[in-house]
């Protein structure tokens, strides 16, 4: 077994090595140390040198975990907690899949730009008033869709606003991309973590929202306040201009499908209601997110025929989807030579079995990494570290995934390459000829993540502890 550890460390390194330089695309190197995994972990490391072919033949298997998708369990769970099993966690690659085609079938009748030209024009275009609702709005659309397309969204119309308004728009877009995450963090759908940890020990989208989500709320209101304090004035020397509002585009002509932006709200409305009751209903979130693409796909081509279908499909990010598959294959690695459990061990003996100590280094650490990072593959490795944990120490396993999701989903938020959606919002802003810098955008976002994390471990500590 020591042979199949150290390959299995050996591994994960060189993967997590390799997708910080992007030298190759991160789907790429997932997926080829996910097939060295199977191959020299549980082929060479427990098959030939352990000598013991039932186990390398279980681990495979466990690791591939195909069989889950054919149990009972797996779409419907009848009210009751889903049963843990390692390796590809397929109800996150489904519903992720799911989510990724109803939010392209919004984008494609215009929905999102829609909402954003609304919501200025409700507040009469000034500049601070935007300024707060878009934050407000990033965080409430990142809580249901991919932060990613929320602030795609978001960014372009802020950019648009501010040529049409004679504004800088890199303050307000440094605040969208921090309230998406952090709305993210406040429901099971809203962030890949969340989703990752949620299927993982069968947790539901009220599960969220009632824990992670009520930490989210109320860091949101002191979010906001600082963002303000950042920015209002720099924003504010605007205020005094005036704006022809007779000469802003309307809303409606966002809209490049009448029929189907109607259809897509519907079947948004109906995604959102099925996650908030899936607890009540039984159905998994692996059955909605099918359930959800195949609405999306049968609609689209009842109203746009094969064209639009194939517009949609094509736009799916399947690069995510095979980064994931490698990458729950390569954790598996390391969850079947037991390096998660020697992990966890490791926490508790430096925290001395605190459990203050346990949650403190839990959020930090997950904060710090997350920053510089994928959150995704770091959440994917924890969650086994932490349900180790639970048992060893004895500390309930929902604070620990709490203090897990908020320190991940956080985190990533405090440099510009710690989240995707920081790299597109970036890139935006420097497309339209305004550059971030690191300096600019860690001076502004880092404190407000420090605010964020330490304001989430006072309130696990008194609520939980």
């Amino acid at each position: 077994m020591l042979v199949a550890r150290i390959l299995a460390v050996t591994i994960f390194i060189v993967m997590f090595i390799m997708i910080i330089t992007e030298k190759i695309e991160k789907q790429y190197v997932t997926l080829a140390c996910g097939l060295l995994t199977l191959l020299l972990v549980f082929g060479v490391g427990i098959g030939l040198v352990g000598g013991d072919g039932g186990l390398m033949k279980s681990a495979i298997v466990d690791t591939l975990n195909v069989h889950n998708i054919f149990t009972p369990g797996f779409w419907y769970s009848a009210g009751e907690a889903a049963e843990e099993s390692s390796g590809i966690n397929w109800a996150t690659i489904l519903f992720l899949t799911g989510m990724m085609i109803m939010v392209e079938g919004m984008a494609r009748v215009g929905f999102f730009r829609w909402l954003c030209m609304l919501i200025a024009k409700l507040v009469h275009y000034k500049t601070i008033s935007i300024f707060i609702t878009f934050m407000i709005m990033s965080f409430v659309l990142a809580m249901f869709i991919d932060s990613i397309t929320v602030i795609l969204f978001l960014a372009a119309v802020t950019i648009e606003l501010s040529q049409l308004l004679k504004f800088n728009p890199v303050p307000m877009i440094l605040s969208e991309i921090f309230c998406a995450n952090l709305g993210g963090s406040a429901t099971m759908c809203g962030d890949p973590p969340n989703i990752i940890i949620g299927t993982a020990f069968g947790y539901s989208f009220s599960s969220f929202l009632t824990n992670t989500g009520l930490i989210a709320v109320v860091c949101l209101v002191v979010i906001v306040f600082y963002f303000y304090l950042v920015f209002h004035k720099e924003l504010a020397t605007l205020e005094g201009q005036a704006v022809d509002i007779a000469t802003m585009p309307e809303p409606k002509s966002a809209i490049l499908d009448k029929k189907g932006f109607i259809v897509s709200s519907v079947i948004f409305f109906i995604a959102v209601v099925l996650l908030v009751t899936h607890a009540m209903t039984g159905l998994t979130v692996a059955t909605i997110g099918v359930g959800i693409a195949v609405i999306t796909i049968i609609t689209t081509a009842m109203i746009a025929g094969g064209k639009g279908v194939k517009e949609i499909m094509s736009r799916v990010d399947y690069q995510t989807l095979l980064f994931f598959i490698g990458l729950f294959i390569v954790v598996g690695g390391l969850e079947q030579t037991g390096i998660l459990v020697l992990i966890a061990n490791g926490i508790e003996v430096v925290s001395g079995g605190n459990f203050y100590i346990m949650i403190a280094i839990i959020i930090w650490v997950s904060g710090v990494a997350s920053a510089f990072i994928d959150n995704i593959p770091f959440a994917a490795t924890m969650v086994p570290v932490i349900s180790s944990l639970a048992a060893t120490a004895g500390i309930p396993l929902e604070t620990l995934a709490w203090a897990l999701a908020m320190g991940t989903d956080i985190g990533g938020s405090a440099t510009p390459i710690g989240a995707s959606a920081n790299v597109v919002g970036t890139a935006a802003a420097a497309k339209a000829g305004h550059p971030i810098g690191w300096g600019t955008y860690c001076k502004k976002a880092a404190p407000a993540t420090i605010i964020v994390l330490a304001m989430s471990m006072l309130m696990i500590f008194v609520r939980y502890l």
